[in-house]
């Protein structure tokens, strides 16, 4: 925790993303209460209306208050980034531990499986899956893990790898410990560190894929609101800028203070960068 709060006095882009980033999760948890307006009724005489005292984010096509959308969107768009990025490092740092532990034959037919999966493009792998499964929020958390899951678990293979090599290990093999005992007690906590820096730099870019997934159509349907569709919907109104510009903005401050969490995280975490905070 001392780390944690001199790398928060003194690296000025990770307090940013720390307040920026606790600032939307707080938004999102809170969002009913705080959100002006309810932001599925529709008023047709309000449609279109630029930003004003009234609604601060002006109104959509429908009428809709943006500033209530963006907030409540913040729910799903931020939940779904969140539970995209833990349920693929759990997956991934299973069987990435798994293998790095067996090794040999079982470790090269693994990891082949999932180097298939990496060597698709991931953003077009996420979209064949998410129509492939039909437009629902959870077919896209689906394809997102499908998708995300293999990183972690080449990451966690190469740390366990490395980890299984020290003398603790063998000592653990010598007084008869189980394999499952050596990896949960003694591999996965040491090799954990790794993992969370990549799922801190990762949230961002799930955030992105989500809302990118939603913009083409295969996110949540429909009246329910999320950044990415409000700005697909934003796209059919292109004049009425605000539309789909604070939902934008929305996405690209979270993304940004998400990576700059990540980065301030891998430089707490690592032991060669850590040292210059002490």
């Amino acid at each position: 925790m001392k780390t944690f709060f001199r790398l928060y006095r003194t690296n000025l882009f990770f307090s940013l993303g720390i307040t920026v980033c606790t600032a939307w999760i707080l938004v999102a948890l809170f969002a009913d209460a705080i959100s002006p307006q309810d932001p599925l009724v529709q008023d047709i005489v309000q449609r279109l209306k630029q930003p004003n005292s009234e609604h601060w984010f002006g109104t959509d096509s429908l009428g809709r208050d943006v500033l209530s959308r963006v907030i409540v969107g913040s729910k799903l768009s931020i939940f779904a980034g969140l539970l995209t990025v833990i349920l693929a490092a759990l997956v991934g740092s299973i069987y990435g531990g798994i293998a790095g532990y067996i090794g040999g034959v079982v470790d090269d037919v693994m990891m082949r499986l999932a180097e298939m999966v990496l060597a698709f493009p991931a953003l077009i792998l996420a979209m064949t899956i998410g129509a492939v499964l039909g437009a629902s929020l959870y077919h896209t958390l689906f394809a997102l893990v499908i998708v995300a899951w293999p990183t972690y678990a080449r990451i966690m293979r190469s740390v366990v790898i490395i980890i299984k090599e020290n003398d603790y290990i063998e000592a653990a093999q010598a007084v008869g410990a189980s394999n499952f005992r050596i990896l949960t007690r003694e591999i996965f906590p040491n090799a954990i560190g790794s993992v969370l820096i990549v799922a801190t730099l990762d949230i961002g870019n799930q955030i992105l894929f989500f809302s990118t997934l939603s913009f083409l159509g295969l996110g949540s349907p429909p009246p329910d609101p999320e950044w990415g569709s409000m700005i697909s919907a934003g796209m059919k109104n292109f004049n009425s800028w605000w539309i789909c510009t604070f939902p934008g903005l929305a996405i690209l401050s979270m993304a940004i203070g998400a990576n700059f969490v990540g980065d301030g995280m891998r430089d707490m975490l690592d032991p060669k960068l850590r040292k210059e905070f002490h």
